[in-house]
């Protein structure tokens, strides 16, 4: 995913440092050419040649270090990265950067690249919270640095509070999310739906479907790492929430109508990825129906077609993506939900292939457009097929506003 990046880390003077390797070496993994500078402090708590094991390349220290080939160092690694990384940022390097001070290697460098700097501050929590730091942290923000958070929990002087480092797999994604993706779906708002509906027969017992969520949480990661305004709404998944998305949560489809509705109006792009269940029972059970019962009879209903519901509220702003899964005719099928339910464009998958739609990591798409064409997708990982629905909605998006 890094792969012909270079990313720049530097390792400023906090016991969160530990850490830092570890971040390097899940940078190398993903293909990123990393280089590390570290300070003078940095040093006191983990050795450069753990940083020069893990990435491969020499680690900076000294600003006044011997030159063996001409460069000026710190304008080189300032221009061959494609962006910066300080983890961990102590207080320190923080109100370096705001004040313009360049006295070491690693301030001297952010000082002359004009790539995205990322700071991922740890420090003790009163420091942290301190109103200068903040104050600070504000000015860097508005300047167009990106902060990793910090964390909750036990700090290494043994106060409980804000400052841990954030987790290296943060920080990954949001190294990715800078460097490794166009940002061609920024300032556009994405609401998607994953998972599927629980139906409560009685307390215990529901109908539901097989669907892991997988490729509407795709989709939703996809989407944000390009750059847009996303929200998840979703049914009962085993998945973490993705990061930077805003995440729904709701079990019946009820619940996801309501949730679906309520946030559509300023939507401008709806995927509806989500598997909801059709039908319902009439009257759930109060209590546990006993299993000595003679008979256990159902009755269903059913449940609201959100997605028609949506087509008939669309404007001729926003853009409407359907998705359907068939077993047979899906051609036929998929045509007639576009036609009916008013899509922009409809995602369709045959269930009886194997790999296919629920539960695993891959998938095999036809999409379905109204001025009748088609685009085969064939299998691959639904993180691939999620880029490839996205560049379709972005080109209707862009159609409607005129911008292509």
């Amino acid at each position: 995913m890094l792969k012909g990046k270079t990313i720049l880390v530097g390792v400023t003077g906090g016991i969160a440092a530990y850490k830092a390797a570890d971040l390097v070496s899940r940078l190398v993994k993903l293909g990123a050419n990393v280089k590390v500078i570290m300070t003078r402090s940095a040093q006191e708590f983990v050795a450069p040649l753990t940083f020069q094991t893990l990435s491969k390349n020499p680690v900076v220290c000294d600003m006044f270090a011997p030159v063996k080939e001409w460069r000026v160092e710190h304008i080189a690694l300032a221009e061959e990265a494609d962006a910066v990384v300080i983890a961990p940022a102590t207080a320190n390097i923080i109100g370096k950067l705001v004040s313009g001070i360049a006295d070491d290697m690693l301030s001297t460098t952010v000082m002359a690249t004009k790539k995205p700097v990322i700071l991922c501050p740890a420090m003790n929590t009163n420091m942290y919270e301190n109103p200068v730091v903040q104050t600070n942290l504000e000015v860097l923000h508005h300047l167009g640095y990106r902060i990793v958070e910090p964390g909750v929990g036990m700090l290494a002087c043994g106060t409980q509070g804000k400052g841990r480092l954030a987790e290296p797999e943060e920080i990954v994604e949001t190294i990715i999310d800078t460097v490794a993706f166009a940002h061609d779906w920024e300032g556009i708002r994405l609401l998607v739906t994953a998972g599927p509906t629980r139906e409560y027969l009685d307390p215990v017992r529901y109908i539901s479907n097989p669907s892991s969520g997988k490729m509407g949480f795709a989709i939703a990661q996809a989407a944000k790492r390009r750059g847009a305004e996303v929200t998840l709404v979703t049914g009962p998944v085993a998945l973490p929430d993705v990061p930077g998305v805003t995440t729904v949560h709701v079990t019946s489809a009820v619940e996801m109508r309501s949730a679906v509705l309520d946030r559509f109006p300023e939507q401008d792009v709806v995927v509806k990825a989500a598997a909801v269940g059709d039908f319902a029972a009439k009257e759930p059970a109060e209590h546990k129906v006993k299993k000595s019962q003679s008979d256990f009879l159902v009755e269903l209903k059913p449940n609201p077609d959100i997605l028609k519901e949506l087509g008939e509220k669309v404007t001729a702003e926003q853009t409407l993506v359907g998705f359907c899964m068939e077993t047979q005719d899906l051609t036929e099928h998929a045509k007639e939900k576009l036609e009916q339910k008013n899509l922009d464009m409809i995602v369709a998958n045959d269930l009886s292939k194997d790999g296919v739609g629920f539960a695993g990591d891959t998938n095999e798409v036809v999409m379905f457009f109204r001025n009748g064409e088609q685009v085969s997708l064939p299998f691959a990982s639904k993180e691939s097929i999620a880029h490839e629905i996205l560049n379709k909605a972005l080109t209707l998006y862009q159609t409607k506003h005129g911008l292509r």
